[in-house]
C-alpha cells in the first residue's frame, strides 16, 4: 500500500515544485481567485496562448494537470521545455519573474533527468 501523503520519488519532488510554483505566482501577484471561463480552457493552441495569459495557463492548466499526475501517480511527461516559453512570456513584465522561471527550470530538469 502506497502512503498517499508521502508519494515516492519523483512524485514528492514534483509536489514540492508545484507548491513552490504556486507560491512564486502568488508572490508576483499572478495567482487568480477564480478560474477563467470554461471555453478559455478548451483552446487547441499550445499553452492556450489565444485565450489565457501564460500565468493563467500555469495556474489553471499546468498545475491542475501536474497535481492529477501526482495524485494518481500517472506516468510523468517524457520531456519538457517550459522555461523558454516562460522566459518569452515574462520578457517585458513589471515584476521580477526569476523565481517563477527558477521553479520551472527545476521542473524541466526533473522531467529530463529525474533529478532537480
Amino acid at each position: 500500500m502506497v502512503n498517499q501523503h508521502f508519494p515516492p520519488e519523483p512524485y514528492s519532488q514534483l509536489a514540492d515544485i508545484i507548491l513552490e510554483l504556486e507560491a512564486a505566482l502568488r508572490a508576483c501577484a499572478l495567482w487568480e481567485p477564480a478560474p477563467p471561463p470554461p471555453e478559455a480552457l478548451m483552446s487547441c493552441e499550445p499553452f492556450c496562448i489565444d485565450t489565457l495569459r501564460f500565468s493563467q495557463w500555469l495556474q489553471f492548466v499546468f498545475i491542475t494537470r501536474i497535481k492529477l499526475i501526482i495524485e494518481t501517480q500517472a506516468p510523468l511527461p517524457e520531456q519538457s521545455g517550459i522555461v523558454p516559453i516562460a522566459e518569452e512570456s515574462f520578457r517585458q513584465v513589471s515584476f521580477n519573474p526569476n523565481r517563477i522561471i527558477s521553479v520551472l527550470a527545476r521542473f524541466d530538469m526533473l522531467i529530463e533527468t529525474g533529478k532537480y
